[in-house]
């Protein structure tokens, strides 16, 4: 059964990752770069430019007092800028960030690492722009949660309904049900690189208890995935940096040449056996964008749940995760694998977690290897809680069914469990066919739409000039088209105790609620 089922995963593997990657990722990288080149120049490069304020907003609370000091958070739902990034972050921070990054070393060598270097910084602007543009258009349910996405932006600010559909279901499917089968595959691999076996016994046992955890979880809602993200992914992500700098420590003398073998590969200026410069290019690219997803369409459902006072926050908060995502947890792995021992690159030889085990292994000893496992798998589960969640966001744009969402979880635990048991090639080349569709069809939506981040931007910059904590009411850009809410009813939209008053005590007073229930004099322009 194996020697046939192998065969077959050999061919579904060449047909997918030669012939349909072959031709969408002879596109994707370069309408990434375009992208991130024309949004940068648009903003006076914001993501770099801003990075002070990127962690000023990050911190923010969605507190917000009534005239007798009560807090209005549970009132008016939503979550914390911080939550909405964990949530974005867990699906960011997982297994591309230590398997991804060291198949990319694997294929195509350490100019693979230089190239998502590139790709985070050009895209922290993409970044940007999708994700204040989600913040825009974001919708409200009856439970006073906040929805939002490409699929809103396409619907609301394009009036392309039918792309809209179509790109969420594709989302769905990618998070809901390939990149959790991902998830997976990497756990397995580390989990037989730790106990020394590929059997289907220990496949079996991983695939259970993985799929057993995430159904308990899925079905209790986006605030009890919030919490498990909250906890999981910064404590576990930190383990893994301070693994990585204990790494550098161990073999300081080494940085150098290691950084120079990163760039002069990358530039060609170094050769390396078994990877061109272009495999290098493009293995960069793939895993980069597998990794900080900027420009993919995909963070923007998180940043559109938070509660914040202006649109352009959520934007800084989401460039943020990018450059924590590839910048720091990526370049650890990657720092581990070129630190270790001699890589055989080129697809002879491809490894993923395991590259990355190994070479950990010899920096710091056996129990090194014992340590990615472990923290891979939170990793990669807090990952398949932030996947299910941006699938969700989409199933929900697309119908209320509770039978439909009932089938969808169904389906996400099966994908959870089929990823045990696929090949590690065969489920990352359906990982980039999924990302470079989305990342294709949310760049056609977003560079028609880059004018009204940069309306934003200037919005938010001028109330920063005055000396004001930035807030956005949608009186302010009047010519903004079917902007649901920003009617200043949300208590972060207010500048002090005075102005705050509850939608409800508005109409009760007869105010306008498009106005918030703001006095006379108070409207903030």
């Amino acid at each position: 059964m194996a020697g046939v089922t192998l065969p077959r995963m050999e061919s579904a593997t060449a047909f997918i990752d030669g012939t349909l990657n072959g031709l969408i990722w002879a596109v994707v990288p370069w309408a990434l770069i375009i992208a991130g080149v024309y949004f940068g120049l648009r903003t006076i490069f914001v993501q770099v430019r801003l990075l002070p304020d990127m962690f000023k907003a990050i911190s923010e609370t969605p507190k917000g007092k009534d005239r007798e000091g009560r807090d209005l958070d549970e009132e008016y739902g939503g979550i914390s800028a911080f939550k909405a990034f964990t949530i974005s972050a867990a699906s960011r921070v997982g297994t591309g960030n230590v398997a991804g990054v060291a198949l990319a070393i694997s294929i195509g060598g350490p100019g693979a690492v230089f190239w998502m270097w590139m790709l985070a910084l050009i895209g922290g602007a993409t970044s940007f722009v999708e994700s204040t543009l989600a913040q825009l258009w974001k919708t409200k349910d009856d439970k006073g949660t906040y929805h939002g996405g490409p699929a809103y932006y396409m619907t609301r600010g394009l009036g392309w309904a039918p792309m809209a559909a179509v790109f969420s279901v594709f989302l769905a499917v990618t998070y809901g049900f390939v990149y959790n089968a991902i998830q997976t595959n990497s756990i397995v691999e580390a989990v037989g690189g730790s106990l020394g076996s590929d059997s289907l016994a220990m496949k079996g046992i991983v695939a259970f208890v993985l799929a057993a955890l995430t159904a308990l979880v899925i079905f209790g809602g986006v605030t009890r995935i919030a919490s498990w993200t909250q906890i999981i992914v910064p404590f576990m992500a930190g383990a893994y940096i301070l693994i990585g700098v204990w790494v550098l420590i161990v073999n300081v003398s080494e940085i150098p040449g290691m950084v120079s073998l990163i760039v002069g590969h990358a530039l060609g200026l170094r050769q390396v056996a078994g990877a061109g410069i272009g495999v290098a290019f493009m293995q960069g690219m793939r895993r980069g964008l597998f990794s900080n997803e900027a420009g993919m369409g995909s963070a923007p459902n998180a940043a559109a749940t938070a509660t914040v006072s202006h649109p352009v926050k959520q934007g800084l908060v989401q460039t943020l995760g990018v450059y924590f995502d590839t910048l720091i947890v990526c370049s650890i792995t990657a720092f581990i694998v070129l630190l270790g021992p001699a890589v055989n690159y080129g697809q002879d030889d491809i490894q993923g977690a395991a590259l990355t085990q190994s070479a950990l292994a010899d920096s710091v000893g056996a129990w090194g290897a014992h340590a990615i496992t472990f923290i891979l798998f939170f990793l990669a589960f807090s990952s398949v809680l932030g996947n299910y969640y941006l699938a969700q966001a989409n199933i929900e744009y697309l119908t209320d069914s509770k039978a439909v969402m009932t089938v969808f979880r169904v389906v996400v635990i099966g994908f959870v469990i089929f990823g045990a048991f696929g090949t590690v090639p065969l489920v990352w080349a359906l990982g980039d066919t999924m990302a470079g569709l989305l990342a294709l069809m949310n760049i056609v939506a977003i560079i028609p739409l880059g004018g009204v981040a940069i309306k934003l931007l200037k919005n938010f910059n001028e109330q920063r000039r005055q000396g004001i904590d930035p807030v956005f009411h949608r009186d302010m850009l009047p010519e903004l088209k079917n902007v649901e809410f920003w009617d200043g009813s949300d208590p972060v939209t207010r500048r002090s105790v005075e102005d705050r008053v509850t939608a409800h005590e508005a109409k009760i007073s007869g105010e306008g609620n498009d106005e918030g229930g703001l006095e006379d004099g108070q409207h903030l322009r």
